[in-house]
Protein backbone atom coordinates (compact mmCIF):
# COMPACT_ATOMS: atom_id res chain seq x y z
CA UNK A 1 0.00 0.00 0.00
CA UNK A 2 2.83 2.40 0.82
CA UNK A 3 4.49 1.70 -2.50
CA UNK A 4 1.29 2.37 -4.41
CA UNK A 5 0.67 5.64 -2.52
CA UNK A 6 4.22 6.81 -3.21
CA UNK A 7 3.86 5.88 -6.86
CA UNK A 8 0.56 7.75 -7.06
CA UNK A 9 2.09 10.87 -5.54
CA UNK A 10 4.97 10.73 -8.03
CA UNK A 11 2.56 10.35 -10.93
CA UNK A 12 0.47 13.28 -9.72
CA UNK A 13 3.59 15.43 -9.33
CA UNK A 14 4.93 14.26 -12.71
CA UNK A 15 2.05 15.82 -14.67
CA UNK A 16 2.64 19.48 -13.63
CA UNK A 17 6.40 18.90 -13.70
CA UNK A 18 6.21 17.70 -17.30
CA UNK A 19 3.92 20.58 -18.15
CA UNK A 20 6.38 23.13 -16.74
CA UNK A 21 9.27 21.37 -18.45
CA UNK A 22 7.64 21.56 -21.86
CA UNK A 23 6.08 25.02 -21.64
CA UNK A 24 8.57 26.91 -19.49
CA UNK A 25 11.98 25.32 -19.11
CA UNK A 26 12.56 24.35 -22.75
CA UNK A 27 11.43 27.75 -24.17
CA UNK A 28 13.48 29.49 -21.47
CA UNK A 29 16.59 27.55 -22.46
CA UNK A 30 16.02 28.45 -26.11
CA UNK A 31 15.69 32.15 -25.25
CA UNK A 32 18.71 31.92 -22.94
CA UNK A 33 20.77 30.37 -25.72
CA UNK A 34 19.74 33.08 -28.23
CA UNK A 35 20.72 35.84 -25.80
CA UNK A 36 24.38 34.81 -26.15
CA UNK A 37 24.31 35.11 -29.94
CA UNK A 38 24.76 37.98 -32.35
CA UNK A 39 22.21 39.32 -34.79
CA UNK A 40 22.62 38.53 -38.49
CA UNK A 41 20.59 38.89 -41.70
CA UNK A 42 19.60 35.26 -42.09
CA UNK A 43 17.06 32.69 -41.00
CA UNK A 44 17.21 32.32 -38.04
CA UNK A 45 18.35 35.92 -37.44
CA UNK A 46 21.13 35.06 -34.97
CA UNK A 47 24.49 33.35 -35.04
CA UNK A 48 24.84 29.76 -33.78
CA UNK A 49 26.78 28.99 -30.63
CA UNK A 50 28.51 26.05 -32.30
CA UNK A 51 30.16 26.78 -35.63
CA UNK A 52 32.82 25.21 -37.84
CA UNK A 53 35.95 27.25 -38.50
CA UNK A 54 38.90 25.87 -40.40
CA UNK A 55 37.69 22.32 -39.93
CA UNK A 56 37.22 22.61 -36.16
CA UNK A 57 34.09 23.05 -34.05
CA UNK A 58 34.14 26.27 -32.02
CA UNK A 59 31.86 27.30 -29.15
CA UNK A 60 31.17 31.02 -29.51
CA UNK A 61 29.52 33.00 -26.71
CA UNK A 62 28.76 36.67 -27.29
CA UNK A 63 27.99 39.10 -24.48
CA UNK A 64 27.21 42.01 -26.79
CA UNK A 65 23.44 41.85 -26.19
CA UNK A 66 23.81 42.16 -22.39
CA UNK A 67 26.48 44.85 -22.60
CA UNK A 68 24.27 46.79 -25.00
CA UNK A 69 21.37 46.73 -22.52
CA UNK A 70 23.46 48.15 -19.69
CA UNK A 71 25.09 50.86 -21.82
CA UNK A 72 22.08 52.10 -23.77
CA UNK A 73 20.13 54.59 -21.60
CA UNK A 74 16.83 53.71 -23.29
CA UNK A 75 16.84 50.18 -21.90
CA UNK A 76 17.88 51.31 -18.42
CA UNK A 77 15.12 53.93 -18.32
CA UNK A 78 12.59 51.38 -19.63
CA UNK A 79 13.51 48.93 -16.86
CA UNK A 80 13.32 51.60 -14.17
CA UNK A 81 10.05 52.99 -15.51
CA UNK A 82 8.52 49.49 -15.64
CA UNK A 83 9.54 48.80 -12.05
CA UNK A 84 8.16 52.17 -10.95
CA UNK A 85 4.81 51.64 -12.70
CA UNK A 86 4.51 48.10 -11.34
CA UNK A 87 5.38 49.17 -7.77
CA UNK A 88 3.00 52.15 -7.71
CA UNK A 89 0.21 50.10 -9.30
CA UNK A 90 0.73 47.34 -6.74
CA UNK A 91 0.48 49.81 -3.86
CA UNK A 92 -2.69 51.33 -5.34
CA UNK A 93 -4.22 47.87 -5.74
CA UNK A 94 -3.30 47.08 -2.14
CA UNK A 95 -4.84 50.27 -0.70
CA UNK A 96 -8.01 49.78 -2.74
CA UNK A 97 -8.23 46.00 -2.57
CA UNK A 98 -7.59 45.49 1.15
CA UNK A 99 -10.74 47.31 2.36
CA UNK A 100 -12.78 45.55 -0.34
CA UNK A 101 -11.44 42.12 0.61
CA UNK A 102 -11.96 42.87 4.30
CA UNK A 103 -15.55 43.96 3.67
CA UNK A 104 -16.28 40.82 1.65
CA UNK A 105 -14.70 38.56 4.29
CA UNK A 106 -16.81 40.18 7.03
CA UNK A 107 -20.06 40.19 5.04
CA UNK A 108 -22.86 37.71 5.60
CA UNK A 109 -22.81 34.23 4.07
CA UNK A 110 -25.72 35.14 1.80
CA UNK A 111 -24.12 38.24 0.23
CA UNK A 112 -20.55 36.96 0.08
CA UNK A 113 -20.95 34.87 -3.13
CA UNK A 114 -22.62 37.83 -4.86
CA UNK A 115 -19.78 40.18 -3.92
CA UNK A 116 -17.16 37.68 -5.10
CA UNK A 117 -19.02 37.28 -8.39
CA UNK A 118 -18.89 41.05 -8.89
CA UNK A 119 -15.12 40.93 -8.38
CA UNK A 120 -14.68 38.13 -10.93
CA UNK A 121 -17.28 39.52 -13.36
CA UNK A 122 -14.81 41.64 -15.42
CA UNK A 123 -12.95 38.46 -16.41
CA UNK A 124 -16.03 37.39 -18.36
CA UNK A 125 -15.24 40.04 -20.98
CA UNK A 126 -12.16 40.41 -23.17
CA UNK A 127 -9.14 42.03 -21.56
CA UNK A 128 -8.48 44.04 -24.73
CA UNK A 129 -12.08 45.22 -24.84
CA UNK A 130 -11.91 46.44 -21.25
CA UNK A 131 -8.74 48.41 -21.95
CA UNK A 132 -10.28 49.92 -25.09
CA UNK A 133 -13.26 51.03 -22.99
CA UNK A 134 -10.95 53.24 -20.94
CA UNK A 135 -10.01 55.12 -24.13
CA UNK A 136 -13.64 56.16 -24.49
CA UNK A 137 -13.70 57.24 -20.86
CA UNK A 138 -10.41 59.15 -20.77
CA UNK A 139 -10.18 60.87 -24.17
CA UNK A 140 -10.78 64.62 -24.51
CA UNK A 141 -14.39 64.20 -25.63
CA UNK A 142 -14.90 61.12 -23.48
CA UNK A 143 -17.34 60.41 -20.70
CA UNK A 144 -15.24 61.77 -17.82
CA UNK A 145 -14.45 65.11 -19.48
CA UNK A 146 -18.03 65.56 -20.71
CA UNK A 147 -19.42 64.96 -17.22
CA UNK A 148 -16.95 67.39 -15.64
CA UNK A 149 -17.69 70.01 -18.29
CA UNK A 150 -21.45 69.63 -17.85
CA UNK A 151 -21.05 70.07 -14.08
CA UNK A 152 -18.91 73.19 -14.72
CA UNK A 153 -16.08 71.73 -12.66
CA UNK A 154 -13.58 72.36 -15.46
CA UNK A 155 -13.42 74.93 -18.28
CA UNK A 156 -11.59 72.80 -20.85
CA UNK A 157 -11.05 69.04 -21.27
CA UNK A 158 -8.34 67.47 -19.15
CA UNK A 159 -5.50 65.57 -20.82
CA UNK A 160 -6.18 62.17 -19.28
CA UNK A 161 -5.40 59.84 -22.15
CA UNK A 162 -1.79 58.99 -23.10
CA UNK A 163 -0.47 59.91 -19.67
CA UNK A 164 1.07 58.04 -16.77
CA UNK A 165 -2.21 58.50 -14.93
CA UNK A 166 -4.04 56.55 -17.66
CA UNK A 167 -1.49 53.72 -17.40
CA UNK A 168 -1.97 53.49 -13.64
CA UNK A 169 -5.75 53.53 -14.05
CA UNK A 170 -5.65 50.74 -16.62
CA UNK A 171 -3.28 48.52 -14.64
CA UNK A 172 -5.07 49.01 -11.32
CA UNK A 173 -8.45 48.34 -12.91
CA UNK A 174 -7.21 45.24 -14.74
CA UNK A 175 -5.25 43.64 -11.90
CA UNK A 176 -7.29 44.67 -8.87
CA UNK A 177 -9.09 41.28 -8.66
CA UNK A 178 -5.70 39.56 -8.42
CA UNK A 179 -5.11 41.53 -5.22
CA UNK A 180 -8.60 41.12 -3.75
CA UNK A 181 -8.97 37.36 -4.14
CA UNK A 182 -5.78 36.29 -2.24
CA UNK A 183 -6.53 38.84 0.47
CA UNK A 184 -10.08 37.56 0.81
CA UNK A 185 -8.87 33.94 1.00
CA UNK A 186 -6.59 34.97 3.87
CA UNK A 187 -8.95 37.29 5.75
CA UNK A 188 -11.85 34.84 5.55
CA UNK A 189 -9.89 32.33 7.66
CA UNK A 190 -9.19 34.71 10.56
CA UNK A 191 -10.62 33.90 13.95
CA UNK A 192 -12.94 36.76 14.91
CA UNK A 193 -12.87 35.75 18.57
CA UNK A 194 -9.37 37.23 18.75
CA UNK A 195 -10.79 40.67 17.93
CA UNK A 196 -13.53 40.16 20.52
CA UNK A 197 -10.93 39.24 23.12
CA UNK A 198 -8.89 42.33 22.23
CA UNK A 199 -12.00 44.50 22.62
CA UNK A 200 -12.75 42.93 26.01
CA UNK A 201 -9.21 43.80 27.09
CA UNK A 202 -9.75 47.43 26.16
CA UNK A 203 -8.08 47.60 22.75
CA UNK A 204 -9.57 50.07 20.31
CA UNK A 205 -10.61 48.77 16.86
CA UNK A 206 -7.66 50.33 15.04
CA UNK A 207 -5.22 48.90 17.56
CA UNK A 208 -6.78 45.45 17.36
CA UNK A 209 -6.56 45.64 13.58
CA UNK A 210 -2.90 46.69 13.66
CA UNK A 211 -1.90 44.05 16.22
CA UNK A 212 -4.05 41.09 15.10
CA UNK A 213 -5.63 41.37 11.65
CA UNK A 214 -2.80 43.06 9.76
CA UNK A 215 0.00 40.68 10.85
CA UNK A 216 -2.14 37.65 10.06
CA UNK A 217 -2.95 39.01 6.60
CA UNK A 218 0.69 39.50 5.55
CA UNK A 219 0.78 36.26 3.51
CA UNK A 220 -2.30 37.41 1.60
CA UNK A 221 -0.73 40.82 1.04
CA UNK A 222 2.46 39.22 -0.27
CA UNK A 223 0.58 36.83 -2.56
CA UNK A 224 -1.65 39.56 -3.98
CA UNK A 225 1.28 41.93 -4.45
CA UNK A 226 3.20 39.32 -6.41
CA UNK A 227 0.20 38.52 -8.59
CA UNK A 228 -0.08 42.22 -9.48
CA UNK A 229 3.58 43.23 -9.60
CA UNK A 230 4.89 40.38 -11.77
CA UNK A 231 2.56 40.82 -14.77
CA UNK A 232 2.56 44.62 -14.41
CA UNK A 233 6.33 44.79 -14.97
CA UNK A 234 6.03 43.23 -18.41
CA UNK A 235 2.68 44.80 -19.33
CA UNK A 236 2.40 45.59 -23.04
CA UNK A 237 -1.24 46.25 -24.00
CA UNK A 238 -2.16 48.89 -21.40
CA UNK A 239 0.89 51.18 -21.86
CA UNK A 240 0.57 50.89 -25.64
CA UNK A 241 -3.10 51.92 -25.71
CA UNK A 242 -3.27 54.32 -22.77
CA UNK A 243 0.29 55.52 -22.18
CA UNK A 244 2.57 58.10 -23.71
CA UNK A 245 4.29 57.13 -26.97
CA UNK A 246 7.60 58.59 -25.76
CA UNK A 247 7.69 56.55 -22.53
CA UNK A 248 8.28 52.84 -23.15
CA UNK A 249 7.81 50.02 -20.72
CA UNK A 250 10.04 47.00 -21.07
CA UNK A 251 7.26 44.88 -22.57
CA UNK A 252 6.96 47.29 -25.51
CA UNK A 253 10.73 47.32 -25.93
CA UNK A 254 10.78 43.53 -26.00
CA UNK A 255 8.10 43.42 -28.68
CA UNK A 256 9.82 46.05 -30.82
CA UNK A 257 13.14 44.21 -30.70
CA UNK A 258 11.56 40.93 -31.77
CA UNK A 259 9.15 42.07 -34.48
CA UNK A 260 10.40 45.44 -35.77
CA UNK A 261 14.17 45.45 -35.29
CA UNK A 262 14.48 41.66 -35.72
CA UNK A 263 17.22 41.73 -33.08
CA UNK A 264 16.49 38.43 -31.38
CA UNK A 265 19.64 38.32 -29.19
CA UNK A 266 18.86 41.71 -27.61
CA UNK A 267 15.18 40.78 -27.21
CA UNK A 268 16.16 37.51 -25.55
CA UNK A 269 18.54 39.33 -23.21
CA UNK A 270 15.71 41.72 -22.27
CA UNK A 271 13.46 38.73 -21.48
CA UNK A 272 16.16 37.07 -19.35
CA UNK A 273 16.75 40.23 -17.33
CA UNK A 274 13.00 40.64 -16.75
CA UNK A 275 12.89 37.10 -15.41
CA UNK A 276 15.84 37.74 -13.11
CA UNK A 277 14.15 40.85 -11.77
CA UNK A 278 11.00 38.91 -10.99
CA UNK A 279 12.77 36.00 -9.32
CA UNK A 280 13.85 38.23 -6.40
CA UNK A 281 10.33 39.05 -5.07
CA UNK A 282 9.26 35.44 -5.60
CA UNK A 283 12.16 34.17 -3.49
CA UNK A 284 11.39 36.75 -0.81
CA UNK A 285 7.76 35.62 -0.72
CA UNK A 286 8.78 31.98 -0.39
CA UNK A 287 11.12 32.92 2.46
CA UNK A 288 8.32 34.73 4.30
CA UNK A 289 5.99 31.78 3.84
CA UNK A 290 8.64 29.34 5.07
CA UNK A 291 9.22 31.43 8.21
CA UNK A 292 5.49 31.58 8.90
CA UNK A 293 5.15 27.83 8.58
CA UNK A 294 8.09 27.35 10.95
CA UNK A 295 6.56 29.67 13.55
CA UNK A 296 3.17 27.96 13.29
CA UNK A 297 4.78 24.53 13.68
Amino acid sequence: MRLSQATGRRLIAAVPTLWLLLLFLIPFLIVFRISFSEVRLAIPPYTPLLAWHHGALHFEVHWSAYSFLFTDPMYVSSYLYSLKVAAVSTLCCLFIGYPMAYAIARSGPATRPLLLMLIVLPFWTSFLLRVYAWIGLLKNNGVINNVLLSLHLIDHPLALLQTDFAVYIGIVYSYLPFMILPLYANLEKHDETLLEAAADLGARPWRAFARITLPQSLPGIAAGSLLVFIPAVGEYVIPTLLGRPDQLMIGRVLSDEFFENRDWPVASAVAILILLLLIVPILLFQRVERRQLETEA
